[in-house]
């Protein structure tokens, strides 16, 4: 081992994933050294801290995927953790909403799939039952999930951070690996532009460069990642009551987005979105954030090209959303009538690492491989941040497996 008898292990990346896996790892192996590293100067910059805050309960996804075993559990984690820790988790409850008779059998899918997951409290209303429960909402029937809340992951992250640290373990920021390094005596170096340190075993959970970083250490190819950027209007103040909880639309199951809806932050505001456009940067927050490499390597995988011309048409109408103010509100309308030009404001946007396939199949699934001593999550798309602490054991188990945990 590389710390005289004392076990190391490392974590790129010190999102909410990052840090719940090291958690996990921390709690397992009590006498370990862990060191957590991020190249941005604070916790969950990124996807972390550019999402809307939702803690999914599990409806859409197949049952038996890691997405519903993880999502279940993740939420009743997330739950403890925040009461333990004094952050806010507010279960404002979820509204899934078929806007017409096309989209009853879909609806009727995802109250299928919800039943398998035991998500609890789920009940189906019909088009005046809905606006019981939002009274400015239309629809011909929703499914209403009540212990669908939100929470600020943001804070959470902190909060996982700040354990680490008080139980002696690491979270160095501002280190930006350059390379992973497999010495022949076993374990892993990780060097930056100005500093190396040597572990026994690595976890990558590095989102927006999860590809990039889990090649360094040897991984295959592909799935490679194509940042997706979303987009968000945010009621003013005064409108904010049109909306009490969450309003989702029925999702397209050949699209992982799910379309513009209506989310409740934590702090009390409501959110409009997200759109889904091809980010021209893997950070890319705004249309003038473009990286013309980044751009060329993700035009260049054989997944992106394959991607475009299955779902072209999509991309045309997300695009215009994102350029149209009122193309992106008429979508909203759709939902909830009464929603006027003025009552919205730009929000901040963000950006999903979606992973793609070289068939150009976007990876529904979290998907995890392992490298030797490195351990790579290589596609942690929502409801990650739900499931974060699920995905901490998980992943913290196969770490560990390798000399039989």
């Amino acid at each position: 081992m590389t710390g005289a008898g004392v076990e190391s292990i490392g974590v790129v990346g010190a999102g909410i994933v990052g840090l719940a896996v090291a958690r996990r790892l921390a709690q397992l192996r009590p006498d370990a050294r862990i060191t957590v590293v991020d190249k941005e100067d604070d916790v969950g910059v990124h996807q972390t801290g550019h999402n809307s805050g939702v803690v999914h309960a599990g409806l859409y996804y197949a049952p038996g995927s890691l997405k519903a075993e993880l999502c279940g559990r993740g939420r009743v984690l997330l739950r403890e953790f925040c009461g333990e820790h004094g952050l806010a988790y507010d279960e404002c409850g979820k509204l899934v909403v078929a806007r017409g008779p096309e989209e009853l059998p879909a609806l009727g899918e995802i109250e299928r799939r919800a039943t398998r997951n035991g998500v609890p409290g789920l009940r189906r209303l019909a088009g005046a039952g809905l606006r019981e429960v939002e009274p400015e909402a239309v629809g011909a029937a929703a499914l209403h999930s009540p212990y669908t809340a939100v929470v600020d992951f943001r804070a959470v992250a902190r909060a996982l951070a700040e354990e680490l640290r008080r139980r002696g373990h690491e979270v160095r920021l501002g280190f930006a690996v350059t390379a992973l390094e497999r010495p022949a005596g076993g374990g892993v170096v990780v060097r930056s532009e100005r500093e190396a340190f040597a572990v026994d075993r690595l976890v990558v959970c590095a989102g927006l460069q999860a590809d990039r970083v889990a090649r360094l250490a040897g991984d295959e190819e592909g799935p490679a990642i194509v940042p997706f950027r979303g987009e968000y209007y945010r009621l003013v103040p005064e409108r904010t009551g049109l909306v009490r909880g969450l309003i989702y639309p029925v999702p397209d199951p050949r699209y992982p987005f799910l379309g513009v809806h209506f989310t409740r932050r934590v702090g009390g505001g409501v959110d409009i979105g997200p759109n889904a456009v091809l980010a021209l940067a893997r950070e890319g927050y705004r249309w003038g954030d473009v990286r013309l490499g980044e751009l060329v390597q993700t035009l260049a995988w054989p997944g992106t090209r394959s991607l475009a011309r299955r779902h072209w048409r999509t991309g045309v109408r997300e695009v215009r959303g994102s350029l149209s103010r009122s193309a992106f509100l008429a979508a909203a309308r759709e939902f909830v009538p009464a929603l006027r030009d003025d009552d919205v404001q730009k929000a901040p946007a963000g950006v999903r690492a979606q992973a793609v396939d070289r068939d150009g199949t976007l990876v529904d699934d979290f998907r995890i491989h392992r490298i030797g001593p490195v351990v790579a999550v290589r596609n942690a798309p929502s409801p990650a941040a739900t499931s974060a602490l699920a995905i901490g054991e998980y992943v913290a188990e196969r770490v560990l497996e390798r000399t039989g945990g």
